[in-house]
């Protein structure tokens, strides 16, 4: 064969090589995921990450639009009877499991009775309560069967409240109220799902592969064949990657970069309010912090906000003096005690607090504060301690943990002392923060039980408009008062996303599920 027609050859094969390679890339989205995920079975699942991995695999009755508002899932319709208290679900006939079977009102009936039963019950169980019977379930008190939710037909569901909850169908874009196959499920790759993509490999801290589901009921308006999410801890890990082309979304920005990447990277940085809060939970069973109110008030006037947000931060953070953050329509937040007060005042009331719940520079209280494997985790550890040390003379010992032990210390409350909280909202009410510190939930990890604060959450169930407002505003100032927890900043969310990644749409929930995300030019 001729040298000049061999060359030829050459070339055409790896142009038509480079050709698919560009293809295989415009088809694949990289995405950051943040910490390991805890969980991919929707019951077991608390972590975010896997929360927005099961917004991937898996479709509830109701879901999000690029904009992250609700929009019709696997239901098809809806009809909200009996004053709120009656949703009548009306199920896509092309819902189909990644194995072809129909999703069906039983599939629904199935996963929310085994979500609130006592021998499996789900992590998030609570977000459930307002189901007829649930909380009587959960406490062995009726059985599963009583459950408020029907099947009238294999394509029909019925929803029964015990109360108007205005946002039930948030609760139902909720992994906690996805449907199970009559597999059960585990986190197995081979269970079936029903949303857009299946799992098709998962490589422990390196690589979690989605490949497209063709049995996806909108299968054929999803632009990317395949994503790839990468479990990184460090952002500064990911910016890395980012910069070198490996991703195209970042989960997070590293701390301190804010500036820079505003002068480097303007085009790819985005920004947006969330409806999130950050803050330091302290374990009611410890002895020192259990008994002293003055002292827990004491360590939280000692740590000055303004300079975390601005310093340690350094990425449009917002500082914290509440539970709730600014946002939910109708709700005004409430404030710890001398939020409006300079920081020399807050420490100077800090050293009094201290001294009368028995603290000195000469007989310090020595503490833990226990966060996930984080580099901005550590960041913030350090900067509290610091704070503390100035102040008060505290002396902290930081144990920083990876995220599966440190959920399971927490949870477990035998070794914590101080550690890192916070929560992002499940759905648009200033319950999804103050549910958290009732004194029978599943997520109560400062273990806080106040009869009061309990009754005005009670109460507040079953009141509606600015009074349930009015309740809730008090429970919240009720729980700032007794101080179980140190509230930070009220988070934002940032990420970094090529430019060639279209259909990215900031919103206050920070959900972008990749069924609406593509590459290049479409």
């Amino acid at each position: 064969m001729p040298l000049g027609f061999r060359n030829l050859i050459f070339l055409l094969v790896c142009g038509w090589l480079c050709n698919v390679q560009q293809s295989l890339a415009a088809d694949t989205l990289r995405r950051g995921l943040g910490p390991e995920p805890d969980s991919l079975h929707i019951h077991r699942a608390q972590g975010l990450a896997s929360m927005n991995l099961l917004r991937d695999l898996r479709e509830g009755l109701v879901t999000f639009d690029a904009a992250g508002e609700l929009v019709p899932g696997v239901a098809a319709s809806w009809q909200i009877e009996d004053r709120g208290r009656r949703y009548v679900f009306t199920l896509r006939p092309d819902a189909r499991w990644s194995n072809g079977d129909t999703v069906t009102a039983e599939d629904f009936v199935r996963a929310m009775r085994r979500a609130v039963s006592p021998e499996s019950l789900a992590v998030t169980a609570g977000l459930l309560t307002d189901i007829k019977n649930a909380q009587a379930i959960m406490r062995g008190e009726q059985a599963v069967t009583e459950l408020g939710v029907t099947a009238l037909a294999p394509g029909q569901l019925r929803i029964t409240l015990e109360r108007p909850a205005p946002w039930m169908l948030e609760i139902l874009a909720h992994p906690v109220s996805f449907p199970l196959h009559a597999s059960m499920g585990s986190d197995l790759q081979s269970d079936p799902v029903n949303g857009p993509y299946v799992l098709s490999g998962w490589t422990p801290r390196s690589v979690i592969r989605l490949s497209r589901n063709p049995a996806f009921h909108a299968n054929a308006e999803t632009s990317l064949d395949s994503v790839e999410y990468f479990p990184i801890e460090e952002p500064a890990t990911e910016l890395a990657r980012f910069r070198a082309g490996e991703m195209d979304i970042t989960e997070t920005i590293p701390a301190g970069r804010f500036e820079w990447l505003q002068e480097n990277y303007a085009a790819e940085l985005r920004v947006s309010p969330y409806l999130g809060s950050f803050w330091l939970g302290l374990n009611m069973h410890q002895a020192d912090l259990g008994r002293s109110q003055e002292l827990r008030q004491a360590l939280s006037l000692a740590v000055n906000r303004e300079t975390l947000v601005r310093v340690v931060l350094g990425a449009g953070e917002i500082p914290g003096w509440g539970v709730v953050p600014p946002g939910i329509p109708g709700y005004q937040p409430q404030h710890l005690h001398m939020a409006d007060a300079s920081q020399a005042e807050r420490e100077a009331e800090a050293q009094r607090l201290y001294a009368a719940a028995g603290f000195s520079h000469e007989q310090p209280l020595l503490l833990q504060l226990r966060y996930n494997t984080s580099s901005l985790h550590r960041r913030t550890a350090i900067a509290v301690a610091a704070m503390w040390k100035q102040a008060l003379g505290v002396n902290t010992e930081l144990v920083s943990e990876e995220w599966k032990v440190f959920v399971n210390n927490r949870r477990l409350g035998a070794v914590t002392e101080v550690f890192r909280g916070g929560w992002i909202a499940d759905f648009a009410d200033p319950t999804s923060f103050l549910d958290l510190f009732t004194t029978d939930s599943e997520l109560n990890t400062t273990f806080y039980s106040d009869v009061e604060f309990d009754s005005l959450m009670e109460v507040a169930s079953g009141a509606s408009g600015s009074r349930r407002m009015e309740f809730l505003q008090q429970a919240e100032a009720r729980l700032l008062a007794s101080m179980p927890l140190i509230p930070l900043y009220y988070y934002v969310s940032r990420h970094l996303v090529k430019s060639d990644v279209q259909g990215f749409k900031g919103n206050i929930r920070d959900i972008h599920l990749s069924r609406y995300l593509s590459k290049g030019a479409h």
